[in-house]
């Protein structure tokens, strides 16, 4: 019979043993979560203290830029700590406490991108009727709603993976407590968790990626009927940030986890766990800042005004 113990704690793999490698990951991890959390503030001040950017669009990346600061502080800042401490440990509770803010969060980012998507449309392909179908309370129910979904998202596989036993092995092959290394880990049978967390991100990932590309395709094919090539572009301009963005996250989500098993390397694992957990972050505001020429005036607006309080 299996030797089942209450497991008080995980230690975590992380990427190398190697004490200068360690270092230089500090490094590059540490500056890219700060240029991170830079980033996203300032998107968040921008659209907060500039009233020509006080429209729906602007305001759910509002939403994307807080959720971002959230999603990348839920994983970077354990992960820095860990790669200067010698014992890489997370206690039980705060492990499961980190796997739940991941999912939920990661979810609420699905739901707002899909939201966002499903905005440019009505913006695109019904110009006439968009202030009348996104008003402030139409609005209001579509980011709550993100919010509100994304926490119960959550609830289900962490309760699932919380219930499993974990045996006196405790090594987590991996940097944060993700959903894949801890069914590796347990010593349960996992194939009903598996299962449900399969079900629950096919229906979830899916789903929105689907209404993101039902959306983009009328998009397209209402761009496609413009006839000045200036049109088109002014008119892509407004929607090529998203995308952009849209692909990136949905490209490394769906490859990690609308999949029946987890039998993904877990070298390769971490890598692509590395892109949607600290490189997206960091890309969502460099994309909508350097690509956004509302943003962009606005930005240069607020610094000119505030160059001029201080030279006073």
């Amino acid at each position: 019979m299996t030797n089942v113990t209450a497991v008080l704690e995980f230690r975590l793999l992380g990427f190398s043993s190697n004490p200068h490698c360690q270092i230089l990951l500090f490094t590059v991890f540490l500056v890219i979560y700060i240029l991170t959390i830079l980033g996203n503030i300032i998107i968040i001040s921008v659209v907060t203290l500039e009233p020509q950017l006080h429209s729906p669009m602007y305001k759910f990346l509002k939403n994307l830029s807080f959720l971002e600061v959230c999603y990348t502080t839920t994983i970077v800042p354990k992960m820095l700590a860990n790669l200067l401490a010698k014992r890489k440990s997370i206690s039980f509770s705060g492990c499961m406490a980190q796997l739940y803010y991941f999912i939920s969060l990661g979810a609420t980012e699905c739901y707002l991108l899909a939201v966002m998507a499903y905005d440019r449309y009505l913006a695109v392909c019904e110009p006439l009727h968009y202030d009348m179908a996104m008003t402030a309370e139409s609005y209001t129910r579509l980011a709550v709603g993100s919010w509100v979904t994304g926490v119960f998202t959550g609830l289900l596989p962490c309760l699932m993976v919380s219930r499993l036993h974990f045996c006196s092995y405790n090594l987590i092959d991996h940097f944060f407590c993700d959903i894949s290394p801890l069914l590796k880990l347990s010593c349960s049978d996992t194939t009903a968790t598996e299962t449900v967390i399969f079900i629950l991100s096919l229906l979830v990932l899916s789903s929105c990626f689907l209404l993101t590309l039902v959306s983009y395709l009328l998009i397209i094919l209402s761009i496609l009927k413009i006839p000045s090539a200036s049109g088109k572009r002014i008119t892509f301009s407004t929607c090529s940030s998203h995308l952009m963005v849209v692909t990136i996250y949905y490209g490394t989500m769906i490859s990690m986890y609308v999949r029946p098993t987890y039998n993904l390397s877990s070298e390769l694992n971490k890598a692509v766990s590395v892109l949607y957990t600290v490189v997206t972050p960091l890309l969502n505001p460099v994309i909508y800042s350097l690509r956004n020429k509302a943003f962009k005036k606005a930005l240069e607006k607020i610094v000119i005004k505030h160059h001029r309080l201080h030279s006073f």
